[in-house]
């Protein structure tokens, strides 16, 4: 089994990195730690060596006089987590004046960091300079999530969590690569990228309307990673209960008004994303608000216009399209028939049966379905990382067509 080295820098998210080492274990590979002294001072690394089996390479102790080659020379894959600023710039910088950052110089294997700190450092000039300038060197970056800091304050800067950072590094380990770290900040800049999210309602009467459980969460983060990506977004968004700073969006009620304003943009898109739930039929509309008359109502339903079946047989050949599929049951085999039925990239598809995924959930696990015949299974990550995931693939694919 591969050797994971991992390094543990002194901040409040170092306690995690016990949990870290935990998946790793659990996952069967041998692992080795290194503490920088502020570590210390979090978690004793006494932790680490019961955990790990292993003793901790740190600067009160080093096994050998050239613990740091050995460490460097046995690991396969090497993650910091927490990455503090203070870390990520003496990287940068190619400092050494420590065991940690003396083994980093010395690895030939893949590096990761895992960013953490407060909301104001992580996003100063300078450290987002460095994390630029470490990803083009290509070193990994498993960017922070948002949310409740240690300093009482809300923004990004919250180390991931040890279950999504063990499954990306595992993924590098594994495949070379993981989809959802490829993507660059600037990757979609400048290209046309066209989303649909959330639900439709088609209305019965004044009154009354069809409607789904879509949230249109995914959508959303669909939309706002590409744009952070640099990409021209237009979203068309059914009712939705999401606030967005996108500039370019476009609100609709019905499966019909979805389909209108698609047909005002998909010409000019670059990539096609569709993940909105819109109704497959819609009922005949009442003028009048329908009486309770009788025990029984019979609705009478039309089929609505199918946006991702026209986009599919009307895209150009530079044109990348991505439909999703919801499902209850034989997942693999509706997700491939509708692949090939709809004339699409890829297919999304996940399983909304499932109580902790799907609808209104801000995680998901999806299985993308590629026209080529492969499948990539994402995990169960935050729908705004497998967003990244989904836009990396669409990025990949849309460079293969127009080089």
């Amino acid at each position: 089994m591969s050797n994971i080295l991992v390094g543990v820098t002194g901040g409040i998210a170092a306690y995690k990195s016990s949990y870290l080492v935990r998946e790793f274990i659990k996952a069967g590979y041998n692992v080795k730690v290194m503490m920088t002294k502020k570590a210390e001072s979090f978690v004793g690394h006494t932790t680490f060596e019961a955990l790990s089996l292993n003793p901790v390479l740190r600067d009160e102790f080093s096994p050998t006089p050239i613990s740091h080659i050995d460490y460097a020379s046995w690991a396969d894959i090497c993650i910091i987590a927490p990455a503090t600023a203070n870390i990520i710039g003496k990287i940068n910088a190619g400092i050494a004046d420590n065991e940690l950052l003396s083994t980093i110089l010395a690895l030939k294997c893949p590096l990761v960091l895992a960013p953490a700190m407060n909301t104001n450092m992580y996003n100063n000039v300078i450290v987002q300079e460095n994390i630029k300038n470490l990803q083009s060197k290509g070193i990994y970056m498993i960017l922070p999530a948002e949310g409740l800091l240690a300093c009482q304050t809300e923004g990004a800067g919250k180390m991931q969590e040890p279950e999504i950072i063990a499954k990306k590094v595992i993924n590098i380990l594994n495949n070379g690569s993981d989809t959802s770290l490829k993507i660059e900040n600037d990757m979609l800049s400048g290209l046309n990228i066209l989303i649909t999210a959330g639900p439709t309602k088609e209305y019965i009467d004044p009154v009354r309307y069809i409607t789904n459980k879509s949230s249109g969460k995914m959508g959303y983060a669909l939309a706002e990673e590409a744009y952070k990506m640099g990409a021209n977004v237009t979203l068309i968004s059914g009712e939705v209960n999401i606030s967005s700073d996108i500039p370019n969006i476009h609100k609709v009620v019905s499966a019909e008004d979805m389909y209108n304003a698609f047909l005002s943009f998909y010409e000019s898109a670059d990539i096609m994303i569709m993940a909105a739930a819109v109704a497959d039929y819609a009922p005949v509309y009442e003028n009048n608000k329908i009486k309770k008359n009788n025990d029984e109502m019979i609705l009478s339903l039309k089929k609505t216009k199918d946006i991702l079946s026209y986009a599919g047989s009307h895209k150009k050949d530079n044109q990348i399209l991505v439909g999703f599929a919801a499902e209850t049951n034989n997942l693999e085999e509706y997700a491939a028939q509708k692949l090939a039925k709809k004339h699409a990239d890829i297919i999304a598809a996940n399983d909304v049966s499932r109580k902790d995924i799907g609808f209104d959930s801000d995680n998901n696990e999806m299985t993308l379905f590629f026209a080529n015949g492969s499948i990539t299974h994402t995990g169960m990550q935050s729908k705004k990382d497998i967003a990244k995931i989904i836009l990396a693939e669409s990025a990949i694919l849309y460079n293969e067509k127009n080089s």
